[in-house]
């Protein structure tokens, strides 16, 4: 029976000793990642969501600037990252740099919702367009971005989607 003991207050004391090991830090393309309590790491995420109905409620610099920041401002709350945001007349693209422990679904639950909430404080008229209160459509599209796709997809975000660029329809 002691030796019983022993064993198990040797085992339990070597689990101390590696669980107090110093941290360590792993770097990506994007940033130093301090490991948290169970994983190290971070997950980028390219989403894509509509307003309701796809109405082309953004038109206006005023009201896309304001849909813009109040989207990093939902971001920086929760502890996100955006590395590209581009808010179109009726959609956005946004990459975002997430905890692991944030699902995809709750990136974009979090960042919709405190946009939406923002948008009806920002232009009150809104509710007369969505009078029960969703300001944003249910669906959304989201991708994981690998380091090695990563660039590519931050230069479609911020070239490819323009608002103010020129269609080649309108001139026809």
């Amino acid at each position: 029976k002691n030796l019983f003991l022993c064993r198990c207050f040797l085992l339990s004391l070597a689990g101390a000793l590696i669980s107090r090991r110093p941290e360590m830090r792993y770097m990506t393309s994007v940033n130093f990642v301090a490991p948290r309590r169970t994983a190290a790491g971070e997950v980028v995420f390219h989403l894509t969501w509509i307003p309701k109905k796809r109405f082309k409620v953004l038109k206006q610099p005023r009201l896309f600037e304001a849909c813009d920041a109040s989207i990093r401002r939902a971001a920086g709350r929760h502890g996100m990252t955006i590395l590209e945001l581009s808010v179109m007349p009726d959609h956005v693209h946004c990459i975002v740099v997430c905890l692991p422990r944030v699902s995809a679904a709750d990136a974009a639950r979090l960042l919709k919702g405190a946009s939406s909430y923002d948008m009806f404080r920002f232009e009150p008229k809104y509710r007369l367009r969505y009078p029960k209160g969703a300001f944003w459509a249910r669906r959304y599209f989201v991708r994981t971005v690998s380091e090695v796709d990563l660039e590519t997809v931050r230069r479609y975000v911020r070239e490819d989607n323009d608002p103010r660029q020129q269609v080649l329809s309108q001139y026809n």
